[in-house]
């Protein structure tokens, strides 16, 4: 297997080279060359699968060449092994044809648990047969943190530094990431927005002189790994649900655009996808172009679910590329467009090709709430925000009320407490058992100025497990 840019001026890479990639040295994310294809009867033979053993299956094709399938079905089983429920994303009925699909029993109570837990693991495995060492530095919005340290701890080839929103995340969300102490673990509080963390991260991969010869790794949703893991669940529910001889469809909350490419992904290899829903917040880029053809960024607004308040959806130029025929110069005019400009419009005929699969809804603050109310009364389950968001979407875009819908539970409630307690829910949240004393451990955490000069003099300084680089 090998993998592309979508600007299409890097090398082509195989997946260990993409592991440790990231982002294409053209600015671009890479992609498959050609995308693995099941058949419908391959598919229904996976049905009853322990979780491990179908993403093996689902997998195999992306790491060919890389990784011997012995020491990845190892990787795999020791991946999902530390997952709190026997069915590692169990599928929970709201009503007659409604589903979520519950990803928050990973370490972290969150989704990114599915695609970290196994980087890490990868990371691992590839930086001992090589050798060598590398630096991690991510940015988050509240979830990616916490798992992408979860997942990476233990890995003796990784310093990992971590930016985050200076007090733009939930409590429990900070201290998850910033309770895990570790010579090679730096968490650091930017005072700025999401999109300013996220643009530092890709500045210091177009320019890694800072970092004295060592290389950059990318744990957002920039590196294809992650990509690939969230693949595995949309078979996963489409299998529990009588797929793939029945279409499933699919509401998805989502603000980097990952997540809902990975079920994109999945409909292209042969998976009966019938709808993909983007689900977002206030944060509305992606709705305005599914809705309306308009990519551009606008304010970007604090919200109840702060994991979507991104304004500019990176995985979003990965969608793009597909839809321009695969022309890397094409999507380098975009991108290009997109930074000097704040925003583009593609060919009609474009843009009608995704509005096939996908539809969109953006959801308030107040319609959130909403939401968590009248599931928990109709129900008595209680949904984080961002599922509630999920939930909504699903409601007011469904096409097809015979096709099942399932909406991706992306976060365990307990980690947003203030948007459950505004819903006015009164059950009382626990944290699980191995996160019981959270807020009593120590946190360690820099704050640092809005300042792409000052991150990199602190990761530079403190690199190496507390040596300077």
């Amino acid at each position: 297997m090998r993998y592309i840019s979508t600007r299409g001026q890097a090398p082509a890479l195989n997946f260990e080279d993409v592991l440790l990639a990231g982002l294409a040295t053209d600015g671009g994310l890479y992609v498959p060359e050609n995308l693995p294809r099941f058949t419908q009867e391959e598919i229904a033979s996976w049905a009853g699968l322990p979780y491990h053993e179908l993403a093996f299956r689902v997998m195999r094709p992306f790491v060919t060449g890389s990784i011997p399938d012995a020491d990845f079905k190892k990787i795999l089983e020791e991946t999902y092994g530390v997952f709190a429920h026997n069915a590692v994303a169990p599928l929970r009925q709201l009503n007659g044809n409604e589903w979520v699909l519950e990803l928050f029993h990973g370490p972290t109570l969150a989704f990114k648990d599915f695609a970290l837990q196994l980087l890490g693991r990868l990371l691992d495995y590839v930086l001992e047969k090589r050798g060598e060492r590398v630096v991690i530095v991510g940015a988050t919005s509240g979830d990616t943190g916490s798992a992408a340290i979860e997942g990476c701890k233990h890995c003796e080839n990784v310093d990992i530094f971590i930016l985050h929103p200076h007090n733009r995340v939930s409590e429990v969300q900070r201290r998850q990431m910033t309770t895990i102490l570790g010579e090679n673990i730096h968490n650091i509080a930017i005072e700025g927005n999401f999109d300013d963390c996220q643009e530092m991260v890709k500045a210091s991969f177009a320019d890694q002189s800072f970092l004295k010869g060592t290389r950059l790794v990318a744990v957002n949703s920039i590196n294809w790994a992650r990509i690939m893991a969230q693949i595995v669940y949309y078979f996963h529910a489409a299998l529990q649900l009588g797929g793939p001889a029945r279409s499933v469809s699919f509401s998805v909350p989502t603000g980097n655009f990952g997540d809902i490419f990975a079920g994109y992904l999945a409909r292209n290899m042969g998976l009966p996808i019938n709808q993909l829903i983007v689900a977002t917040n206030r944060n509305d880029i992606l709705h305005r172009f599914m809705s309306g053809n308009q990519y551009v960024k606008e304010t970007l607004h604090a919200t109840l679910s702060p994991s979507m308040d991104i304004m500019v959806s990176s995985n979003f130029e990965r969608l793009l590329f597909d839809l321009h025929g695969r022309n890397g110069a094409a999507i380098a005019g975009l991108m290009d467009s997109f930074k000097q400009g704040g925003g583009f419009s593609v060919e009609q005929e474009r843009w009608t090709e995704a509005r096939k699969l996908f539809d969109s809804l953006a959801v308030d603050d107040a319609q959130t709430c909403e939401t968590i109310a009248e599931v928990f009364e109709q129900t008595g389950e209680v949904l984080d925000p961002h599922t509630a968001i999920g939930v909504k979407a699903a409601r007011e875009c469904r096409r097809s009320l015979d096709i099942p819908m399932v909406i991706l539970g992306t976060a365990h409630p307990v980690k947003f407490p203030d948007a459950v307690e505004k819903a006015g829910v009164g059950k009382a949240l626990e944290l699980p058992a191995h996160l019981s004393d959270l807020f009593e451990r120590e946190e360690r955490c820099t704050v640092l100025p809005n300042e792409l000069k000052a991150v990199q003099a602190f990761v530079s300084q403190h690199g190496n497990r507390g040596k300077p680089l």
